[in-house]
């Protein structure tokens, strides 16, 4: 008698429905209509261009800039294949130094403990820092819901806030807006600011200082996300451009912090390496104007009541994929965004997910799944990319994302079931397998000569008009290869080619004598 024990479940992945990580319409279509603003092509351009320049000439001064992305890929690498006992250890030091640990299965998980932990303050207003893992459970949302009012004090994040609009670039959410729109969205939105407003940046950022500055001094919880937790020592760190980040991290009595699983490092030394390898992929500067860390509570000083929920959402089914779990090892620097052709015209908007650009191809699809319903949006991100590597080729932590978005092409098309597409290689595996079935179909083909026009057809039917569309589709030759091999101009010059390389190979066989 034996006993089955059965194959382990799947991890879960991103509940369907929730959160930021599924868009309402698949790339294509999204994109099309971002293609139609040109105010927003040419903010992307403009701006996408500033950040890679930036980024190259402080790259550049580093002569082991490569030694780091070396060293940064093989520290995620390790953690990714330690994650669960470098959690614990993580869990074990916060614990020890005051802090409290809460374990969320999915983004419904985190928002509910988030909330519970802000109303136990009494509180009904939050400030929160940027924060990605708080975007992608919509949280803002969920607050709003229970009637409590978040207030971003990010820049860009506030900015988007206003606007009741989505972030559109990881690094720079507001990255589509300029400065007159900034400066409109202030009048209409900001509370007493000033009518005369202009729209210099320097008086753009002066408004957003002082309507934030109350919230600062008058608002006792915040929220946060993390860009690194050392599991070592317990510390946390955030890393930001404003000091808006340090005011929430030091002023409020209690600071609840979402962390993804996988942004945990072994040690305290690992910071080496990825403050310097971050800030430069980031921003184009030689390090952070602001690094806050923190190590549990401190008595009197900062807050008093320091949580971490280390998030789930998904990240446990893609560190089951021996292949997409490279996607867990990005730091979020955005260089990938930054230098993609696709995501420069496109925007961000068009990915439908928190994470845009070539990582949120690859991270979306691994965190929510792709066919989680008919006609998943999700399934169609693996295609936004033209494999150019470039992105490949910015990451600082060196993710092949290019043959990661081929795999999830792979399982895509494994996934999707019987369609046009699989129905025409199916017959066209059927006829090149059988030569005559094959040469009819050649003379068949040269029959498209008649319907060119300047050596190219016209719109090609279904299901290869996507091919036509975006492509010219030259004429058949008026001869086969095949046929003009057993022709006798094809035997004629096949037997000169033999006689010319007899000729050229005899002098080396006498010299070999």
């Amino acid at each position: 008698m034996s006993t089955f024990l059965g194959m382990p479940a799947a991890p879960p992945r991103s509940p369907y429905g929730t959160g930021n990580l599924r868009g309402d319409r698949k790339f294509p279509a999204a994109a099309h209509d971002e293609l139609r603003n040109d105010q927003l092509r040419r903010n992307l351009g403009r701006a996408t261009r500033t950040i890679r320049s930036k980024r190259l000439a402080v790259t550049g001064e580093l002569p082991d800039w490569e030694a780091l992305r070396d060293a940064g890929s093989a520290v995620k690498t390790d953690t990714m294949n330690r994650l669960p006992e470098l959690l614990e250890q993580l869990e074990r030091k916060v614990t020890e130094h005051g802090g409290t640990v809460h374990w969320a299965r999915d983004g419904v998980e985190a928002n509910e403990i988030v909330t519970r932990l802000i109303r136990e303050t009494g509180s009904s207003d939050v400030i929160k820092v940027k924060s990605m893992a708080t975007q992608e459970i919509g949280l803002n949302e969920h607050l709003e819901a229970a009637g409590i009012t978040p207030y971003e004090t990010d820049l860009a994040e506030l900015i988007v806030q206003l606007a009741d609009d989505r972030p559109s670039h990881i690094l720079v959410p507001a990255i589509h807006r300029n400065r007159d729109e900034i400066r409109q969205i202030f009048l209409d939105h900001i509370p007493g600011v000033d009518p005369d407003l202009d729209n210099v940046p320097a008086h753009l950022a002066a408004a957003a200082r002082a309507y934030l500055r109350e919230k600062f001094m008058t608002t006792r919880v915040a929220v946060s996300g993390a860009n690194f937790g050392i599991a070592e020592t317990g510390t946390l760190a955030v890393v930001e451009s404003e000091g808006n980040g340090r005011m929430c991290l030091t002023l409020p009595d209690t600071l609840i912090t979402v962390m993804g699983i996988e942004k945990v490092l072994p040690r305290y030394q690992d910071l080496e390496v990825f403050l310097q390898l971050l800030p430069r992929s980031s921003t184009g500067e030689r390090m952070n104007p602001y690094t806050s860390m923190w190590t549990g509570v401190t008595p009197g000083d900062g807050p008093q009541n320091v949580h971490l929920v280390l998030l789930d959402n998904g990240r446990t089914a893609a560190l089951a994929d021996t292949i997409g779990r490279e996607a867990l090892n990005c730091i979020r620097c955005s260089a990938c965004l930054n230098v993609c052709p696709v995501y420069e015209r496109a925007g961000g908007h068009a990915y439908g997910s928190t994470y845009p650009g070539p990582i949120g191809a690859v991270l979306t699809p691994q965190l929510a799944g792709m066919h989680a319903a008919k006609g998943d949006p999700n399934s169609s991100l693996p295609y936004a990319s033209s494999l150019c590597g470039a992105c490949f080729d910015a990451c600082p932590v060196k993710i092949d994302i290019p043959s990661m978005l081929v795999e999830l092409r792979h399982q895509s098309t494994e996934q999707t079931g019987t369609t046009a597409e699989k129905l025409a290689m199916k017959a066209a595996a059927g006829v090149m397998s059988r030569p005559g079935l094959y040469t009819a179909a050649q003379k068949a083909a040269s029959l498209g000569r008649v319907v060119g026009r300047n050596g190219n057809l016209p719109r090609l039917p279904a299901p290869f008009d996507g091919w036509s569309d975006s492509r010219d589709t030259a004429v058949p030759p008026k001869q086969t290869f095949r046929a003009w091999l057993a022709s006798a101009e094809g035997a004629a010059t096949m037997r000169s080619a033999a006689e010319e390389g007899a000729r050229r190979t005899a002098p080396d066989a006498e010299e070999d004598k």
